[in-house]
């Protein structure tokens, strides 16, 4: 029982270190989706503040380049133009310097503009170049350029160098002024375009040293918000949800006394409040379940049936002791078994559950003992399988004396043969059998020849060893099927079914020469006998048949005694002349 109760404390602490866990990880990721969206939003602001301020640099750059080539032109040093185009390639950080006609091709590579001037001027003002050549950059459609040359103003363009790092090319417009008309004329608004190319490599690793600034500062932040808010949500909402855990662990191994401290009246406060209200109540519930479950116990165990109960699955969850003993076998055994093997005879006891014998009960031996078996599957109110049950009573006793009632009813108490209440059940039972197959039925009726005699002279316990030893005689001498019954007194009644006149007259006179033969207590007996038969002789009821043998019985008397006499029709009342072989013989007398 400890190292169960430890292994749920064991679990109920890893449960606990992962609420912590889980919470604290729940806060940290939001914290963080946070933390990174605000670091992204800042590095990309300081991307794009870093590209706009090296924007706007190359924009004045580029102006005054225009400018001071205007001032060159105007000042009529166009030959140095030239020079002066060339010495800006060599800037750092500039990859490229290019002063371009409005068609894409280079300026100052050719003397197309010279003898242009020249002509307007109407004198060679602009000695031409002695090597010219056509230098395109961009071709004349290029969207760029004609973007520029169409708007008259500065267009940025990134792109991706060879060495991976970004380039940032500048289109600048050279404007046309009114001191161009001289030389050039009017109607242009864009005499030129200003190619320049950079390099962006330092201001990419300024914007990279801001970015690891940034992460830096996300890491630091991150690790101090998830420490502080660990430590806050531990204080606040992990110790004393661990604590409602640890209560409910502990009622949970039985401990319902604990209750749960009080420290707030936020929501955690109202939910220890709240289950400790619920402790308390189920406290008095569990009591109240346990007294009852005591007296159950106590009666299930005291109970003198024996009681077997099964779950859904037919699963023994319940043996009693009564059971043990009635069975002759221990709970385990019973359990291991099953409930169908419970009398070693699972097909019987699949027929009564299915048969649902909750309502009859039904008896069978079992072991020496005779059990009185309640078997039945219990539903639910959704009728599905709740379980099975069994209810098993000894009555052997009860069958016993029962059977010892059915006995003594039945019975002569001193002969052991059955009695005249017996006698006149059957005898109209048969009589009514014969009367409607049509088989014969006798009746064989004698008395005991001077049976008073026995009494006076010898006393009545002699008298009644006598009529014990006829009727041991009597009983011996019939079938199984047929019935011996003392009729009261020294007379006997014998029923003999499927038999003639002249098979019980044979029974009869068998029975009288046994009788004859044998001595009590060294004293000879006789008896006298009567036979009659249905329907050999005509009678309408079991009552007529037995006056016919009596009468029969009568004349055997009149006859001499230790005779037999046959029936004769009632309407007949002279007596029939005894058999040769059943001459009247003197009886014999101590």
């Amino acid at each position: 029982m400890q190292t169960i109760c430890d292994y749920q404390h064991h679990v109920t602490m890893n449960h606990h270190m992962r609420i912590r866990y889980k919470i604290t990880l729940a806060v940290g990721v939001a914290v963080t989706i946070v933390l990174v969206a605000m670091a992204f939003f800042y590095t990309h602001y300081q991307e794009q503040t870093v590209l706009r301020q090296n924007e706007r640099t190359m924009e004045k750059l580029t102006e005054s380049v225009a400018q001071g080539l205007q001032a060159v032109m105007l000042a009529g040093s166009a030959d140095i133009a030239e020079s002066y185009a060339d010495r800006l390639k060599k800037v750092s950080d500039v990859l490229d310097f290019r002063i371009l006609r409005t068609n894409g091709d280079e300026a100052f590579r050719d003397n197309k503009t010279i003898l242009a001037v020249n002509k307007r001027r109407g004198e060679e003002t602009f000695a031409p170049r002695e090597t010219e050549m056509r230098v395109p950059v961009l071709p004349a459609d290029d969207p760029n350029l004609l973007q520029t040359v169409e708007t008259a103003k500065t267009l940025p363009i990134y792109e991706r160098g060879d060495d991976g790092h970004r380039i940032l090319t500048f289109l600048a417009p050279i404007r046309f002024i009114d001191s161009c008309s001289k030389c050039h004329g009017k109607g242009e608004k864009v005499r030129g375009v200003i190619k320049l190319t950079t390099s962006l490599a330092s201001v990419e690793r300024d914007i990279y040293e801001v970015r690891q600034y940034a992460i830096g500062a996300l890491a630091l932040a991150l690790a101090a918000t998830m420490m502080l808010t660990g430590y806050m949500l531990g204080r606040t909402v992990v110790e004393p949800l661990e604590k409602v855990t640890n209560a409910m662990a502990r009622v949970s191994g039985g401990d319902l006394d604990h209750q749960v401290p009080i420290q707030t009246r936020d929501e955690l406060g109202r939910m220890a409040s709240s289950f400790n209200r619920m402790t308390s109540e189920l406290k008095t519930t569990y009591d109240g379940l346990r007294r009852e479950q005591d007296k159950l116990t106590t009666i299930i165990h005291g109970a003198g049936e024996g009681i077997i109960v099964t779950d859904n699955h037919l699963d023994i969850v319940l043996v009693n002791p009564a059971a043990e003993r009635l069975l002759e076998k221990t709970a385990a055994q019973i359990v291991e078994e099953g409930f169908v093997h419970i009398l070693d005879n699972p097909d019987e006891m699949r027929t009564w559950l299915a048969e649902d014998a909750a309502h009859a009960a039904i008896t069978t031996e079992y072991k020496g003992r005779v059990l009185q078996v309640f078997a039945s599957t219990i539903l639910g109110s959704d009728n599905n399988v709740v379980g099975s049950a069994a209810l098993l009573r000894d009555i052997t006793e009860e069958k016993r004396l029962e059977e010892e009632l059915r006995r003594l009813s039945t019975t002569d108490g001193l002969t052991g043969l059955y009695n005249r209440r017996h006698l006149d059940t059957t005898l109209a039972t048969e009589y009514n059998r014969s009367s409607r197959t049509g088989t014969s039925l006798a009746v064989v009726m004698f008395d005991i020849d001077h049976f008073k005699k026995f009494n006076d002279t010898y006393g009545h316990d002699q008298g009644d060893r006598v009529l014990q030893a006829v009727a041991r005689n009597f009983h011996d001498a019939l079938r199984k099927y047929d019935l011996a019954c003392r009729y009261g007194g020294e007379e006997f009644v014998g029923i003999l079914p499927n038999t003639t006149l002249e098979g019980a007259y044979s029974v009869a006179e068998r029975l009288r020469c046994d009788i004859e033969a044998s001595e009590v207590d060294g004293l000879k007996v006789t008896i006298s006998l009567g036979v009659a038969a249905f329907p050999e002789l005509s009678v309408d009821s079991p009552e007529g048949l037995i006056e016919a043998a009596d009468a029969a019985l009568y004349r055997s008397k009149e006859g001499g005694r230790n005779r037999t006499s046959r029936a004769e029709p009632l309407a007949d009342s002279t007596d029939a002349e005894p058999p040769p072989d059943t001459a009247a013989l003197p009886p014999q007398t101590a």
